[in-house]
């Protein structure tokens, strides 16, 4: 695998198109200044996130007895609850309260940028080429960029829109969430319960 395809393969695992109308939702009772200043926070935590999981996820999860399995399943019960409010929207906003009234790290920097498709997808590149890690480690940067000028212009968008075509993008972005999560979810349990099959 090149550079080139692999930021193109993280590219479509991130899917910053798909990820636009949930970014608008979760932001929109910000200022646009303000939610520059998160949208930058969030996705260098993202950034972050997955750099470690390119370097170090591997170890990490031997030293914590996880299984990749463990973050699928972990990520589909948190965009199902998400996708959730998204269809059925509760007064105090999608995430409920939160501090300041903005995000921090969940759910826009994990699961929606650095999910657990992404992680496993990088942790797999590490540990399957570690002499590679450099070369990697430029795919997801340039993965990443695009990603960041996609998600960047979200605010653009939303102006764009109104709150009317929003609205219903959100309500269907929020079943997309579901199935989504409930695909995870029976991923995470198949390859567990294969493991455990195996195993036994």
């Amino acid at each position: 695998m090149t550079i080139l395809s692999a930021a193109l393969l993280l590219f479509l695992i991130l899917d910053p198109l798909g990820n636009v109308p949930v970014f608008l939702s979760v932001l929109k009772s910000l200022t646009p200044a303000r939610q520059r200043v998160v949208l930058v926070r969030e996705l260098l935590i993202a950034l972050g996130v997955l750099m470690l999981f390119l370097w170090c996820g591997k170890y990490a999860l031997e030293l914590m007895h996880l299984r990749q399995e463990s973050v699928a399943i972990a990520g589909g019960a948190v965009l199902f609850l998400i996708g959730i409010r998204m269809i059925f929207p509760r007064p105090e906003g999608l995430m409920g309260g939160m501090p300041d009234g903005e995000p921090f790290i969940v759910p826009l920097a994990i699961p929606l940028v650095a999910g657990p498709s992404g992680m496993a997808a990088v942790m797999l590149m590490g540990s399957n080429e570690p002499d590679r890690l450099g070369e990697w480690s430029l795919a997801l940067l340039l993965a990443w960029g695009v990603t960041a000028a996609i998600l960047l212009a979200s605010p653009v968008l939303y102006r764009l829109l109104g709150p009317r075509p929003l609205a219903a993008i959100e309500r269907l972005m929020g079943m997309l969430l579901v199935a989504i999560s409930v695909q995870m979810l029976l991923d995470g349990l198949t390859a567990y319960l294969g493991i455990a099959t195996a195993a036994a």
